[in-house]
């Protein structure tokens, strides 16, 4: 009885949370990047950086920040996060957990890789798809907006394949909503396959469909060309707003929270595992401290290591955020760092690398290993994922944007059965 009354009391609390309000919150996020752009940046110039952004080769890595400018990267993430929201709210869709994750990591990825232009033609496929199921499009709307990880392939296809205009305008159509079409049923399955211990399963469904569409590319003469575009020396002005954003979504938590802490600590018992929503499981205002913790967590791991906070360690840092309210928490997430760690100190490469900082930042999708099975299973998986996540890339010509999601699939595919045997062993 007394745990019945005690969910009681939390949802007319939570009531007191309209959704509203939490759209308000999520736009104010969204303009906060864009009015942070204006700032640093004159209009002329994001107007010119957002055409480069739209226009330049976008596969891992590609730092949109040298491209377009600090301000044309804000602007183009703000305008996606709003995009996202619309989308959503046109769905008249409640506000959850995966809803602040897929916004947030279509606001990451805006600074490295996902645009204005190249999101729509995969957005249009999983409609297309739920319209042959005879399905809401709001039941597919989160793969659609998780699924613009392979929105690059629509820019290379659009402005680099050696072909005439028209044809490159098709191909990428074709190309853009086939991945859309196939990309809804395939993520289902593969939830299946890694059990939701890879919090990014849509990365890992947009490796396999990456590997698959690269590898008959490449049978026409089509090859992708690996780059590495990186900027640096930017740490205290994106540092100061990113630490500015996190603490303020850490002090709006705590004033929506009845001024406390209250039920974080709660937040720290769920293993993260797919399905781990917690605006449903412990509230709205909770889960937005429990997000700004992760961002600054994210920003002080940079920092610590030696690292530079630019367009894509901030992709990591918002993505972190983001399933702030969907997986992660300090408890899971600091495992796996550590395993990173270790693996710098008897591997070949450092720890502030770009590709390891980013298999750190990301690499806490495997965050649920740690939560399920305690934190030396987290750190194992953190240490052999920094050494797959730069091998697989090639697989996909760096078009799945998600690439750590693509390797974390794959360490969970091999460590969950092990770890499942030998968990026997000591229960018998």
């Amino acid at each position: 009885m007394f745990t019945i009354i005690m969910h009681y009391n939390k949802f007319k609390e939570e009531k007191q949370i309209t959704n509203e309000l939490k759209y308000k919150l999520l736009n104010f996020y969204g303009m906060a990047f864009i009015l942070f752009g204006f700032c640093v940046q004159r209009p002329k110039e994001i107007i010119k950086g957002l055409y480069e952004i739209i226009r330049q080769p976008e596969g891992l890595i590609t730092d949109y920040i040298i491209i377009g400018g600090i301000g044309a990267t804000f602007v183009n993430a703000g305008l996606l996060t709003l995009i996202s929201i619309g989308i959503i709210r046109s769905l008249k869709i409640n506000i959850t957990g995966v809803s602040i994750a897929s916004i947030f990591l279509m606001t990451g990825f805006g600074m490295f890789g996902k645009n204005i232009f190249n999101i729509w033609l995969i957005i249009l496929g999983v409609f297309l798809y739920a319209k042959i199921q005879k399905d809401s499009f709001d039941k597919h709307v989160y793969v659609a907006l998780f699924g613009t990880s392979m929105a690059p392939t629509i820019t290379e296809i659009m402005f680099w394949v050696d072909q005439p205009f028209p044809i490159r305008f098709l191909l990428s159509i074709v190309v853009g909503i086939s991945i859309g079409l196939i990309i809804s049923p395939l993520s289902t399955y593969f939830l299946r396959v890694h059990k939701g211990f890879d919090l990014y399963n849509v990365g890992f469904t947009a490796g396999m469909i990456g590997t698959i569409f690269v590898s008959v590319f490449k049978s026409y003469g089509f090859v992708v060309q690996s780059k590495m575009i990186w900027s640096t020396g930017n740490d205290l002005i994106l540092g100061s707003f990113m630490t500015a954003l996190c603490l303020a979504m850490v002090g709006t938590g705590i004033y929506l929270n009845g001024g406390s802490f209250k039920s974080l600590k709660n937040i720290f018992k769920y293993s993260g595992r797919l399905v781990s929503d917690f605006v449903l499981l412990e509230g709205f205002s909770v889960t937005l401290i429990n997000m700004g913790f992760n961002g600054l967590i994210g920003i002080a791991y940079i920092l610590l290591v030696g690292g530079t906070l630019n367009g894509p360690t901030i992709g990591g840092i918002l993505t972190m955020i983001g399933f702030g309210a969907f997986g992660k928490h300090a408890k899971n997430m600091i495992p796996i760092f550590i395993g990173v760690f270790l693996g710098s100190i008897t591997k070949t490469w450092n720890i502030n690398d770009p590709s390891i900082l980013l298999a750190a930042l990301f690499g806490t999708g495997l965050a649920p290993i740690a939560g399920e099975y305690g934190w030396p299973y987290g750190v194992l998986a953190g240490f052999i994922n920094s050494s797959v996540v730069l091998s697989v890339g090639i697989l996909h010509g760096g078009l799945n944007l998600y690439n750590t999601g693509f390797a974390a699939g794959l360490v969970a595919l091999f460590l969950i059965p092990i770890i499942e045997a030998f968990k026997k062993e000591e229960r018998t």
